[in-house]
């Protein structure tokens, strides 16, 4: 048996990729979001690394900008933690057809790799139980492009899976998109919530400035009988408008 050194905690939700009524899907609870300056910290602090923090970081942006650089020309990476490479989304009418940015897009696939899998039998998964809110967005699909939690298309379809999603209460709910950058929240039109049903919202993407977001939703739905007061969910994905 294989000695425990991680451990991750997650929550049971309703699985609503499945008919049983009766079963759930775990998700993982991210404790937080580490940056490189803390992984670098984190390092250093634990012995796993010479020099400074602030020596590992520089080379370490070094490498991810030459990584970068890598597979913008094409090329596919393998660090043995993860394997990387472009891929190019859109149909292609005939055989002659030139790649169209307004219906053509690149973007890049990461996968893990051998290292990394072979951590997995140290990790011991705690299971915490049935989460409190059974309000959650699981999947979030561009539906121009296709980009499953990724790549989401201003002015485009924007389709949202989870558990008690539906828009109902208050003026104070809705759908947002917080930029990262600035933290500012656009709300969407509630003209441009296409489908508005519990396990699956359809909005159109308003006019985003290139960037990165975050997908919020607060809502009173519960079923039959509203919540008092709203409650809100955050998408736990980094979603890029390019």
């Amino acid at each position: 048996m294989a000695t425990l050194f991680h451990r991750i905690k997650a929550n049971l939700y309703d699985n609503y990729l499945t008919e049983n009524p009766n079963d759930f899907a775990a998700r993982v609870i991210s404790e937080r979001t580490l940056n490189i300056s803390e992984i670098c910290q984190a390092a250093v602090s634990r012995g796993s690394a010479d020099g400074t923090p602030q020596e590992m970081e520089h080379k370490v942006k070094l490498f991810l900008k030459e990584m970068a650089y890598q597979l913008c020309d094409g090329y596919s990476v393998n660090t043995g933690y993860f394997t990387a490479g472009a891929q190019i989304r859109g149909v292609f009418d005939s055989a002659t057809e030139q790649f169209n940015p307004e219906k053509h897009s690149i973007n890049f696939l990461f996968n893990q790799g051998d290292l990394l899998r072979k951590e997995i039998p140290g990790i011991q998964v705690e299971i915490l139980g049935v989460a409190d809110s059974s309000l959650f967005i699981a999947q979030v699909t561009d539906v121009k492009t296709g980009a499953i939690n990724d790549i989401i298309t201003p002015n485009r379809n924007l389709k949202i899976n989870g558990s008690k999603l539906k828009i109902q209460g208050n003026s104070t709910t809705g759908i947002y998109f917080i930029n990262q950058a600035s933290q500012e929240r656009i709300i969407i039109d509630p003209t441009d919530i296409v489908t508005n049903n519990p396990s699956e919202i359809i909005i159109i993407v308003p006019p985003l400035t290139a960037g990165t977001y975050k997908l919020q939703i607060t809502t009173q739905f519960s079923g039959n009988v509203p919540l008092k007061e709203p409650r809100t969910t955050t998408f736990d994905k980094i979603l890029t408008v390019q």
